[in-house]
């Protein structure tokens, strides 16, 4: 059966008690999937698309990937820190050259790249209205590279937007750490994370890759467990 490798940062990453209740999307998204496709998540607190490579872990997948694979590319959130030369892209530039890299090592081996574009944080400002945002043109250059690259592309970016702007700002209060226990202890000077996902968020989001997928068809669109027939089988008594 085929893996499924990612690549991102905290929005993605399997978190460990030590980050309750932090949840990554990485870390829920089997949920969606069918049966007995594996998800091998290398996604990682701070990484961008240049300090994943520089520090290797691109090389662990590549060094375990193979043929019929997917490689899930989701970066933007560390790759915009400009005061951080060691994570620090440019859009257009090398953050694009980057996301090649990743593409590349997927193609290699025969297995097959999704780029993901960033999620949004929960921007939303003291009239209720989500913001612009920071990712805008870290978005639009996953976009660029997917369409020049012709490789499967999720616009979780977008997807996000929409999401919480539908939900609104008292709603999407609770996707996020925002009120997690242990947050204002880990920031005593009272910094709210509207970053970092709780369970219900990385659920809410991942469902929206799923949609993405769903939406790719073909070989994508197959990873996908069907909730209809799942349904329908409980119906028949099939599970209990």
């Amino acid at each position: 059966m085929n893996k499924i490798f990612w690549a991102g940062d905290s929005t993605v990453q399997t978190n460990d008690i030590s980050t309750y209740p932090q949840t990554g999307i990485g870390q829920v998204f089997s949920l969606y999937l069918k049966e007995g496709i594996e998800v091998c998540n290398h996604g990682k607190n701070g990484r961008s698309t240049k300090s994943f490579i520089d520090q290797g872990r691109l090389d662990r997948i590549d060094q375990k990937i193979s043929e019929g694979d997917f490689l899930f590319i989701q970066f933007g959130h560390n790759d915009e820190k400009e005061q951080d030369p060691s994570r620090y892209t440019i859009p257009g530039s090398t953050f694009d050259e980057n996301l090649r890299i990743f593409i590349n090592v997927a193609r290699k081996h025969g297995a097959y790249p999704v780029l993901i574009t960033p999620l949004e944080r929960r921007c939303f400002d003291e009239n209720g209205v989500l913001g612009p945002g920071a990712h805008a043109e870290y978005a639009a250059a996953v976009k660029h590279v997917a369409e020049a690259e012709n490789a499967a592309l999720v616009d979780l970016y977008t997807m996000s937007r929409e999401t919480m702007s539908a939900a609104g700002a008292d709603k999407t209060i609770e996707w996020f750490m925002n009120l997690a226990p242990g947050v204002y202890e880990r920031y005593p000077e009272g910094r709210k994370d509207n970053t970092h996902l709780k369970y219900e968020g990385a659920v809410t989001f991942a469902g929206l890759i799923a949609r993405g997928l769903k939406e790719c068809g073909g070989i994508y669109a197959d990873l996908l467990v069907d909730p209809t027939k799942e349904a329908e089988g409980l119906e028949d008594g099939e599970k209990a």
